[in-house]
């Protein structure tokens, strides 16, 4: 089982490639399998070495559970012998268990679970449904799945101290800042809570010798900064780290429609990905599933100018 040192560098999350009729209520079967296994083999030749799957614009809310085992199943063969975590968050606890254990006989490495969201779950619940994932699943590492926006609120400090005495829980997808750096700070020996790529330089620079990895839902648009960005900071070299630190910065000065990440950017998360990667040209997105298909148009041209910059970084570092 991979552990929490295991853990380290920047970990891609991958969208999923949709087929041309993606976007119709009637579609069958949307996983473009030939799109998926290209963009997994240039992320993970470009040395990206851990791979997840199945974040908000990954789409687990819009894709069926056979998709999920056609998509879970190309990744993990096309990124082979590099370990993949597959998304499985639902809406309780015993589907995204049974879909945790097919993926794991697809050779999936570990899985990525955020909590049931239907309503809100209350501190005691959040550490039973982690305990439940656990004992259903020995063996199998979990990552959790933590975005405020998504899931009805943030995680406790309380609920981290309990989720830390499950071994099994290696590590965090966080969004990075204060909130991060406090759970680094109350946990980040026994959990690697990772902030995204743009926050991690300034994570690792509090602590050194926790804040090890971050995730980036950006090498869907060109890994090559990304990756980097990974061996600058795991050779600590921090002048390396800062200059890509601040084109990062750069690409994605247009990202959120109001300036700032705010709730804007993320209601419509999954269609503006789309334009951000469609506009870097590196994967194909495809067209958005329903029911997250339209997004208002002043929206757009940011996440487009931001997936143009990423293309220009891509050959930067290439």
């Amino acid at each position: 089982m991979l552990t929490v040192d295991d853990v380290v560098g920047a970990v891609g999350i991958v969208p999923t490639p949709a087929t041309p009729d993606a976007g119709r209520w009637d579609a069958v079967d949307t996983i473009a399998v030939d799109e998926t296994a290209k963009m997994v083999k240039l992320i993970v030749d470009a040395g990206i070495e851990m791979l997840i799957t199945g974040a908000q614009f990954g789409e687990v809310a819009t894709i069926t559970e056979r998709e999920l085992y056609t998509f879970a199943d190309c990744v993990v063969r096309t990124a082979a012998p590099h370990p993949v975590f597959i998304g499985v968050t639902t809406l309780n606890t015993r589907e995204a268990i049974a879909r945790a254990r097919e993926v794991t006989k697809l050779g999936a490495a570990g899985i990525f679970a955020g909590r049931p969201f239907w309503t809100h779950l209350d501190d005691g619940q959040i550490v039973q449904y982690y305990r439940d994932l656990t004992e259903a699943l020995p063996g199998a590492p979990i990552i959790v799945y933590d975005n405020a926006h998504a899931f009805g609120g943030k995680i406790s400090l309380d609920v981290w101290h309990e989720l830390a005495k499950l071994p099994q829980i290696v590590a965090v997808r966080q969004g990075g800042g204060p909130d991060t750096l406090a759970c680094i700070e109350a946990c980040g020996d026994r959990i690697r809570f990772m902030p995204n790529d743009k926050a991690w330089l300034p994570a690792a620079r509090k602590y050194p010798d926790r804040a090890l990895a971050c995730w980036s839902g950006n090498v869907g648009c060109g890994p090559n900064p990304i990756v980097a960005l990974s061996r600058a900071m795991r050779a600590r070299d921090w002048a390396a780290a800062e200059a890509v630190h601040a084109d990062l910065e750069w690409a994605a000065e247009t990202m959120y429609p109001s300036g700032k990440n705010d709730d804007l950017f993320a209601d419509y998360s999954i269609q503006l990905t789309h334009e951000r990667i469609r506009a870097a040209g590196y994967v194909e997105p495809g067209p958005c599933r329903k029911p997250y298909t339209d997004v208002p148009e002043e929206y757009k041209a940011g996440s487009q100018e931001v997936g143009r910059r990423y293309r220009r970084l891509n050959e930067k570092y290439g």
